[in-house]
């Protein structure tokens, strides 16, 4: 059975869209996904499911529309995507907790870098369906803007590294 990763946008960052992550991982659990487990209370849950990625994502999102009564956006990747997705890290050298990757729904437009304002140390790539972005003095002190991360949503290196190995079922907890 696929397993798959699925981010949430905007859970537990700054106070906005309180979702437990035992209530996430219920969701999956009532939806039907089998060894479902979060990471992280940002909105990060791995599991198993004989459906596509697309009814997936389709099936979060509108469990998450009934519990917050708004949108939720959840952007879906598989075991091989994520691991894929580190893997394409175009800044291996920046610190991990430093580097992050914007994942969206559809590839990032060609020109996507060239709506960025506000860059300073800031090195930004485009992947496939990713924003690689090194902060080089830290996403705290940063005022990059990138037009076509909107709809996005962000994780570290770190971050990423421990979805794919869970994702790949090599935890050991």
């Amino acid at each position: 059975m696929p397993r798959y990763v699925a981010l949430l946008r905007a859970v537990n960052v700054g106070g906005t869209g309180k979702l437990p992550m035992t209530e996430l991982k219920a969701m999956c659990v009532d939806e039907g996904f089998a060894d479902a487990q979060t990471y992280i209370a940002s909105g990060n849950v791995v599991f198993s499911s004989k459906l596509g990625a697309a009814k997936v994502k389709a099936a979060l999102e509108r469990r998450l529309q009934a519990y917050a009564g708004k949108p939720v956006g959840v952007v879906v990747r598989s075991a091989d995507e994520i691991a894929a997705v580190l893997r394409a890290n175009p800044f291996p050298k920046a610190p991990p907790n430093y580097t992050v990757a914007i994942f969206l729904d559809e590839p990032p437009p060609k020109d996507a870098l060239k709506d960025i304002k506000g860059q300073q140390d800031e090195e930004v790539r485009l992947g496939k369906r990713e924003i690689y972005v090194a902060y080089g003095s830290g996403m705290g002190r940063s005022k990059l803007k990138i037009l076509a991360a909107a709809k996005g949503t962000a994780r570290n290196i770190n971050t990423i590294a421990k979805l794919a190995e869970l994702a790949a079922g090599d935890n050991e907890g």
